[in-house]
């Protein structure tokens, strides 16, 4: 069995505070991202704290997406695990348009037992900057 998988973590920073605080909006967002990725959701859950912020996961066939948002900082936290080739980085690109965010950090860690000697490596960095609001 194929053990190889990526995990991306984005942080979203500059995100409008409404869109970060409403669970629904989240969900639908978080499904448009499973979708832009080729992934299927298999379960979700979300969840509104008060006063402010939301938790929510996905779980997908090929592992989980989930979001952490602390509207009063306009910032956000996801993780995009995924397992075999399907890329996650569209749906990360999905989440930072729909969240208005101004700026990203994308860390791309490997997963997985690609060799005998295998194991979580830091593969790539990314950052994305808005030109305009």
């Amino acid at each position: 069995m194929d053990t190889r998988a990526q995990h991306l973590l984005l942080e979203l920073y500059g995100c409008d505070p409404a869109l970060l605080n409403d669970a629904l909006f989240l969900a639908g967002l978080m499904r448009k991202a499973v979708s832009a990725s080729g992934a299927r959701v298999v379960g979700e859950t979300f969840h509104a704290y008060s006063p402010h912020g939301v938790t929510g996961v996905l779980v997908i066939e090929e592992s989980h997406f989930s979001v952490h948002t602390w509207p009063e900082s306009g910032y956000a936290a996801l993780d995009f695990y995924t397992c075999g080739a399907l890329d996650p980085e569209p749906a990360a690109r999905e989440v930072f348009e729909g969240l208005r965010a101004s700026s990203a950090q994308l860390l791309e860690v490997a997963r997985g037992l690609a060799e005998p000697a295998g194991g979580a490596a830091l593969s790539r960095q990314l950052s994305w900057r808005r030109d305009s609001p």
